[in-house]
């Protein structure tokens, strides 16, 4: 069995922390660096229930997406929901290590995992000096409601599901696509000259904006799915990545994907009928 050290050694050639941005915290969270690793599991989230999980499996690492202290802490006292993540992986000799924007900027990284579950062909980077975001092509033209409808079914179901900015019936050849928040991204969609856009966390503001834009410059669609949902295949395609390794080097590593939802809307949906 391979020594976390080695295992987080080979983590950060796939991901380096290097290439992470100045206000993001990546790297090993807590861990001893001579424990064996046996099993990993891989998440977005580093809550509760994925520690819980990773008990129940009887996993020694967990790799998730975002960061656990993204701005630092005083404490990781058990009486903070924090913490009390911190206390259950340290009680059952847990390993948490994150790739977060080092993970966004990899070849491949998270855009392209979304691509993949998309099933769409990746042409370049959205923003080649960093190397964010994708373009992408479909294999044939569809209006932007199919496009809609092919991220509604390839990607996890969350309770926001997929909303659309745009004309239903424009026809879509080329895309881009960005894990994760993207709608500080809208110059680069527009240079790009791409029908539409698939990300998540798109704003009222950038939105409209972009869509006031496009009606004098050629239309554009907009694609807002979940946070969770954008990023989640990254973890299969991470888990992948780490069992390609273990085979090379002989380690015989147990690698498993939470499909626990950790995103965090709820599926209760209220109706608004209030007048303008």
């Amino acid at each position: 069995m391979p020594r976390l050290s080695e295992v987080i050694a080979e983590l950060d050639a796939l991901w380096p922390p290097q290439r992470a941005e100045q206000w993001d915290a990546v790297g090993t969270v807590c861990g001893d660096p001579d424990a064996e690793v046996r099993r990993v599991l891989f998440a977005v989230d580093p809550v509760q229930e994925i520690a819980d999980e990773a008990v129940a499996l009887g996993a020694d690492l967990i790799v998730t997406h975002h960061p656990l202290y993204l701005r630092g802490t005083t404490t990781v006292a058990a009486g903070h929901f924090k913490g009390r993540v911190v206390h259950t992986l340290i009680k059952h000799d847990i390993a948490l290590h994150v790739a977060h924007t080092n993970a966004d900027t990899a070849d491949p990284g998270v855009s392209d995992a979304l691509a993949g579950a998309l099933d769409l062909r990746v042409t370049g980077p959205l923003v080649p000096e960093n190397n964010l975001g994708r373009i992408c092509e479909l294999d044939h033209p569809e209006t932007l409601a199919e496009f809609a409808a092919r991220a509604a079914k390839r990607l996890p179901a969350t309770a926001q599901g997929i909303r659309v900015a745009g004309d239903p019936a424009m026809t879509v050849r080329r895309v881009a696509v960005s894990g994760g928040s993207g709608d500080s991204l809208f110059d680069a969609v527009r240079a790009a000259g791409v029908d539409a856009f698939l990300a998540a966390d798109l704003r009222h503001h950038p939105v409209s904006e972009a869509t006031q834009a496009a009606s004098s410059s050629g239309p554009l669609g907009l694609v807002d799915a979940a946070h969770w949902a954008t990023e989640w295949p990254w973890c299969e395609q991470a888990a992948a990545q780490l069992d390609e390794i273990s085979d090379r080097h002989g380690w015989d590593l147990r690698v498993h994907v939470s499909k626990t939802v950790t995103d965090p809307w709820s599926s209760h949906h209220t109706s608004s009928g209030a007048p303008n």
